[in-house]
């Protein structure tokens, strides 16, 4: 009989309701299993996720590490996208499959894991579902058995003092890379060519010279470069925009 106590992955996203399952994971877990906290790095996140990761970690006491895939030794959703001459499809993006879910399956070849935690919230059950009949059904809802909200998860991040990540107090649904090649929403970049109009521009003239029409406008899809500045969409906070983990397949 081994004594060997079960792992438990907490995947990280640098967003609120991850931190708040990586918080409940260890609460109840820590003492009877190994948890480890672990973050997909990407260069195009907001570099104010880099102090979010770093004051989770040292209110939760517990090291967070980083799992990344060495054919892109940059980190960069870009180099993907140029490196495929794909920027996004129905399926999902190739960012997605190369900087994450090839990252955790490399990262589990020399960790085996049990249990796999992501930060999917009360609202979001059905997703946890789909996950576990697609990918893994190793995974604990952690957020969802205790009733938690994305709105939870704000509340309780800041009353613990922390700051949450920059892209928040910006309009963005969430802390996710700026300019997500996955959002086909007129609002959500209309948000990006106010907030961040550079980001806007390096998106609108890759996507041009991949070929990838990004937006869709009027019941059609268009370049980003096409869009009109006053084109709106759904309203930010309706957009069905979850956090960037270890596979994202829903597009706003």
């Amino acid at each position: 009989m081994s004594d060997r106590k079960e792992t438990i992955a907490v995947w990280f996203s640098c967003g609120a309701a991850s931190a708040m399952a990586a918080k409940l994971t260890l609460d109840k877990y820590a003492s009877t299993h190994t948890v480890r906290i672990v973050n997909n790095p990407v260069v195009e996140e907001d570099n104010d996720n880099n102090r979010f990761l770093r004051d989770v970690s040292e209110w939760l006491r517990w090291p967070i590490e980083f799992a990344s895939n060495p054919r892109y030794p940059t980190n960069s959703a870009v180099d993907v996208w140029d490196d495929r001459a794909f920027m996004s499809g129905p399926l999902g993006a190739p960012c997605t499959i190369k900087l994450k879910k090839e990252a955790r399956q490399l990262w589990e070849k020399e960790v085996h894991v049990d249990w796999h935690v992501l930060g999917f919230t009360a609202e979001e059950a059905a997703r946890h579902n789909r996950f576990t009949l697609t990918e893994r059904n190793n995974v604990l809802p952690v957020l969802i058995d205790a009733g938690m909200t994305k709105q939870d998860c704000f509340d309780h991040i800041t009353a613990a003092g922390l700051t949450l990540p920059r892209s928040y107090s910006q309009g963005y649904p969430n802390a996710n890379c700026k300019g997500c090649v996955k959002a086909t929403s007129p609002t959500y970049w209309n948000l990006v060519r106010a907030v961040d109009p550079d980001v806007f521009a390096a998106r609108a003239e890759q996507s041009r010279r991949i070929g990838a029409k990004l937006v869709r406008h009027k019941n059609r899809r268009i370049y980003l470069d096409e869009l009109p500045a006053d084109a709106k969409g759904r309203a930010l906070k309706s957009l069905k925009m979850p956090e960037c983990g270890i596979f994202c397949e829903e597009k706003p």
